[in-house]
Parts: structure tokens; C-alpha cells; sequence
């Protein structure tokens, strides 16, 4: 019928069963799913440790107030770099409206960006404290400090098992019209809310429970007038606010 923006590809590991039949709306997006009130929060909190923490390690230094300086913004960015990649994570979804109802994938890939930034981080600053020995030779120890903590801090996010299984999710979520008990436009996020009763097998028993679809701006006002008619006329329709999961498990 119509077609919102597109812009992500969906991953070799999601399928949609559905796909033989027509895409009567579908779109991508990336967001954050979960209580970004209690994320930000913890991002704050976290920077404003940091931030001292370095003021104090480059006040402790004054005697080398160079030397300091650079161990100061290693330590800095290394680790602002890890809170970022935890506090401010972005779901990936993907959504498709057919004749038999609703299908959502949602992904989250390993941040790559991260590695790439430690990494490079390291090797740079590895040749800049072996410049500075020229002049300085105390700067060697720099040199042996300042790169090894970054080429640890890159190693253990590397090849930490738990912490890439962490950092990565592969969802498929499919329901039928008739799953679905309530229609929500939600009055604090950019989320139509739709509230469904069906058979999880999965989970092997009936779940009653909530679907978010995030939507782009100006946008959710008219993805829930599309999902309306194809709901049973006594499906509840609402505006209210939406708590949105701390996570999609």
C-alpha cells in the first residue's frame, strides 16, 4: 500500500515468514529500547567519576605536567568510550505489516566502532610516547603504561565471550491480527503500543504482553490509524503513556 523510509538491511540471521506475501507498510529504525531517564542517569553519574578521577590522576602529576596530561586523556577517553558503548546502545528494528499481521525483527551487531577507536587510539599513542622518549626518556614509561592499558581494555572487549553475547541480540517476533487486545498511541515516546494475548512457542504456554513499535517522528499518529482497521471494532483504542521494557528478552 505504502512505504515508509528505509534505510537498514535486514541480517543473513532473521527471516520473515511472511514474505510471500505483500508488504502493506514496513520501515526501519534504529533506537534506543529501553528507560533512557535510567540510562542517561547512569551515564552522568559515570562521566562526572570519570572526569574527576582524571582531574585528580593529572593533579597528582603536576611534577610532569605533560606526561600527565596525556596519561589523563588516555585514561579519559578509553573509558568514555566503554560507557558510551553500554549506556547509549541503539536497537536496530525492523518492521513488516501484511494481510496476516505484524512481523518485527530487532537486531543489535557487536559495536565495531569501538575496537576500531581503542585500537587506533593505541597505536597512536604508542608512536607519539615513542617520539617523545627522544626528548624525555621518561616518557618510555608512558609508552609501556598508557597503550598497554588501552591495548587491555581493547583485548578484553575483543574476546570476552560474555561481553560480545552481551553486546549482541537477534530477535524475530510474529503476530496475527487476532493476537492483538489493545491499540495505544503513547503520549511520551514516539511507540504505538499494541497489547496481544497468543501461544509463544518458545516459551511453550499463552503470554499476554506488549508490543512497541518505535516510529519516527510525526509518525506514530499514522501507523496507528493503518493498524486500526485491521483490528476487531472492539479492540480498545487509546492515547497514554508507554513504559517502555528495559529490554526486549
Amino acid at each position: 500500500m505504502f512505504k515508509l523510509n528505509k534505510g537498514l538491511e535486514l541480517p543473513p540471521q532473521l527471516k520473515w515468514k511472511f514474505s510471500h506475501e505483500p508488504e502493506l507498510l514496513g520501515w526501519t529504525i534504529r533506537v534506543r529500547n529501553y528507560n533512557t531517564f535510567v540510562a542517561d542517569a547512569m551515564f552522568w553519574f559515570c562521566f562526572a567519576v570519570i572526569t574527576i578521577s582524571s582531574i585528580l590522576i593529572c593533579r597528582s602529576m603536576d611534577d610532569d605536567p605533560v606526561f600527565g596530561g596525556l596519561l589523563t586523556l588516555l585514561f579519559f577517553s578509553s573509558v568514555s568510550v566503554s560507557l558510551v558503548s553500554i549506556t547509549h546502545q541503539r536497537m536496530k528494528f525492523a518492521y513488516r505489516f501484511t494481510p496476516s499481521g505484524v512481523e518485527c525483527c530487532e537486531w543489535k551487531d557487536f559495536p565495531e566502532w569501538a575496537l576500531t577507536f581503542l585500537k587506533w587510539l593505541a597505536g597512536i599513542t604508542a608512536i607519539f610516547f615513542v617520539f617523545m622518549t627522544i626528548f624525555d626518556p621518561s616518557f618510555l614509561l608512558g609508552a609501556l603504561i598508557g597503550p598497554s592499558g588501552i591495548g587491555l581494555t581493547y583485548l578484553s572487549m575483543a574476546y570476552s565471550k560474555s561481553y560480545r553475547e552481551m553486546q549482541t541480540q537477534y530477535h524475530h517476533l510474529i503476530y496475527e491480527w487476532k493476537d492483538f487486545t489493545q491499540l495505544a498511541i503513547a503520549t511520551n515516546r514516539e511507540v504505538v503500543d499494541l497489547k496481544f494475548t497468543h501461544f509463544d512457542q518458545r516459551l511453550g504456554r499463552v503470554v499476554s504482553w506488549s508490543l512497541n513499535i518505535f516510529c519516527r517522528r510525526k509518525q506514530k499518529e499514522k501507523v496507528a490509524d493503518f493498524i486500526r482497521h485491521y483490528l476487531s471494532p472492539d479492540v480498545p483504542f487509546i492515547k497514554a503513556k508507554v513504559n517502555v521494557p528495559l529490554s526486549t528478552d
